[in-house]
């Protein structure tokens, strides 16, 4: 198997990091057959988190022998100008359009932390589901299951994480995960956990082969990331949702932001709009 090239990529903001990491995620789509070690670092405010963050992105420039890619929101000059003179990529996505806004409109921009997402209720709702997310990712906190707008079962390494924060940064929706381990595969009835929150339930599945791929990149060699231990795993969880009439994708040859479409597509919630 061709060894898939890997690239470490630093999301930069003295804000949330929603802006760069969006922005960011949108470019990296664009090369897929790339894999990206991504670290967001945010409320980077100071000089002397500035300089912090340039020591780790040299220390990880020379460690991997590769410079990093580097998508920065910074909103005042002297911290971008302090940033850019790390050994990276430095993407900087304020300075690149708002100097050339500033001379079209013969206006100086304010230079305000935090004006990418306006204030208000749209904005808190989609820092408040982040957070859910992030509190409620791989089965964790399982008690607060009933706060959830859906919650993703599938697979190690079938895409629920990042499909989880898609809908809160996107749609705002209170999305937690549950990994289906071997444990629960003993029987095709749902983990008793779950079934009170049925309704609220949505299923990845995902080639064996392609599973196989991303797990040998995590635990090499292992059981864990075995072809025989994946397709057991797989064939077992699509029973599963087979057995409980939940509704289901195959994610192999999807984004995503493809998937959360179909999610949404097939669900159709209420009270959900695009950010």
């Amino acid at each position: 198997m061709e060894k898939q090239q890997s690239r470490v990529v630093f999301f930069v903001s003295d804000g949330t990091g929603i802006t760069a990491n969006t922005f960011g995620q949108s470019l990296l789509t664009q090369f897929d057959t790339l894999h990206f070690e991504q670290i967001l670092l945010s409320r980077i405010d100071t000089e002397e988190k500035v300089q912090a963050v340039v020591r780790q992105i040299n220390e990880t420039a020379q460690h991997y022998g590769q410079r990093p890619i580097v998508f920065a929101t910074l909103t005042e000059n002297r911290m971008r100008h302090l940033l850019s003179t790390s050994n990276s990529l430095f993407l900087d996505l304020f300075g690149k359009f708002i100097e050339p806004l500033e001379l079209e409109l013969q206006t100086k921009s304010s230079h305000a932390k935090g004006k990418a997402h306006g204030v208000g209720t749209p904005y808190n709702q989609r820092i408040e589901a982040m957070n859910f997310a992030l509190e409620h990712d791989d089965g964790v906190n399982i008690k607060h299951y009933e706060k959830a707008d859906i919650i993703l079962v599938g697979a190690s390494r079938s895409g629920k994480t990042p499909t989880c924060v898609y809908l809160a940064m996107h749609f705002g929706m209170a999305a937690a995960n549950y990994p289906l381990t071997e444990d629960d595969l003993e029987t095709l009835d749902l983990p008793a956990i779950l079934k009170p929150f049925k309704s609220k339930l949505f299923g990845l599945t995902i080639q064996a082969e392609r599973l196989q791929e991303i797990r040998q990149k995590r635990r090499p060699d292992s059981r864990y990331a075995s072809i025989q231990q994946c397709q057991f795993e797989v064939q077992r969880i699509e029973a599963i949702y087979r057995q409980a009439h939940l509704p289901y994708v195959n994610t192999t040859a999807m984004s995503v932001e493809e998937i959360a479409t179909f999610i949404l597509q097939t669900l159709k919630p209420k009270n959900i709009r695009a950010f």
